[in-house]
């Protein structure tokens, strides 16, 4: 699948270099027959395109190199990075493409020329266009590419900034000789916005983003279903390139079961994720009690508490690792609360909430809580539609 993919995403940073210099070398053509500053705006930025290809052509042949001494989680992430360049590559472009025409438009427009051959050439590398983004979103979705979504997106993009200058065509004769320099204007803030709108995404990517809520679901659910699973928390996804997953989550266990035969549990996990998915799994086994009836209410009655504060302010949360240690004068209520960074109360004050509950039960028990910031975009266990 690995290697499907990285020939998938190499044959289209080819295909997207050959169609893009080709429209290039034919825009710059009738740009400077005509004396169109749009024209050439548009060729420029297929120029541009050409050069992204080559960049997700490389992206994906960097990516695809196996993990080394300097670099032991592998080198997937090369394809974000080359993102980021083609990024910023085609925000400059922009920029340079809207001072040239800003200064023709200042200067009075120009007195393009116009023929049916060049509308009708300019007409069929739209349609071009219009394969190359059908071709990339294919691919896109084949192979679950970002790089190649965002082509998709740009081609998109260029055959109506290419219609914007076959309409120029048609209405420069009427609308004087400033209309080809404003057009070329707006093609270069169109060029420009694309440019900043592919770095925000590509930095996020390579910041890190919060992993797909559908994916931690399943991977929760998973989990859950081997016999001694009693519940799994604390689960964090590192992404270092696609398809390239570094996992940890905490696993419940029954404190009373054998330890080896949960120990060996956890192994089979671990490996059926990694024969399976190849995703590099390492679970903590966290011991519960689960068999003292006392431990069960108590637990059952806190986890109660904890769902009507978590509905009351509409924000989810979840226990776990919840255990007793009864005294004499008063017992310790251990347990963990995990809720998302977007929690309306400061951890202080949702422990002392917490905290005056549970005294309502019984002015013996004395709370020690966790609170768990998620990583996660959903709760474990929420429904995924």
């Amino acid at each position: 699948m690995k290697d499907e993919r990285l020939g998938t995403g190499k044959v289209a940073g080819i295909v997207g270099i050959i169609s893009n210099i080709v429209l290039f070398a034919v825009k710059v053509f009738i740009g400077i027959i005509t004396g169109s500053v749009a024209v050439v705006a548009d060729a420029i930025n297929n120029l541009s395109d050409a050069g992204s290809s080559v960049f997700v052509f490389v992206g994906y042949h960097l990516a695809g190199k196996p993990a080394d001494k300097e670099h032991p989680y592998g080198h997937a992430r090369m394809e974000y990075l080359c993102g980021l360049f083609i990024s910023v590559i085609i925000t400059v472009l922009g920029v340079e493409l809207l001072r040239d025409s800003a200064e023709k438009l200042f200067s009075g427009g120009g007195n393009a020329e116009f023929n049916t051959v060049s509308i009708i050439i300019m007409a069929l590398t739209m349609a071009v266009k219009g394969g190359m983004a059908v071709y990339y979103r294919i691919m896109a979705k084949k192979i679950n590419s970002q790089a190649l979504h965002a082509s998709s997106v740009d081609s998109l993009g260029d055959i109506f900034a290419t219609g914007a200058v076959v309409l120029g065509m048609f209405i420069s004769r009427y609308t004087g000789p400033l209309t080809d320099a404003v057009l070329g204007c707006v093609i270069a803030l169109y060029i420009i916005i694309m440019g900043i709108k592919l770095t925000k995404e590509s930095s996020e990517t390579l910041i890190g983003v919060a992993p797909d809520a559908k994916f931690v679901a399943d991977v929760a659910h998973e989990i859950r279903q081997y016999d001694g699973v009693i519940g799994i928390h604390d689960l964090v996804v590192h992404s270092y390139g696609a398809d390239r997953y570094f996992i940890s989550a905490h696993a419940e266990v029954d404190a009373d079961s054998d330890i080896m035969a949960s120990h060996d549990m956890i192994d089979n996990i671990e490996n059926d994720f990694r024969t399976k998915h190849g995703i590099d799994l390492v679970i903590h086994m966290d011991p519960v009690q689960h068999s003292d009836p006392k431990v069960n209410e108590i637990r059952g009655q806190v986890s109660e508490i904890v769902s009507r504060i978590a509905a009351e302010l509409s924000s989810p949360a979840s226990m776990h690792d919840f255990r007793v240690v009864f005294g004499v004068t008063h017992s310790n209520l251990i347990f963990d609360i995990a809720v998302s960074d977007d929690f309306p109360l400061e951890d202080e004050e949702l422990c002392r909430e917490i905290t005056e509950e549970v005294k309502k039960l019984d002015e013996k028990y004395n709370t020690v809580i966790t609170v768990d910031r998620d990583y996660q975009t959903c709760r474990f266990g929420e429904k995924i539609e």
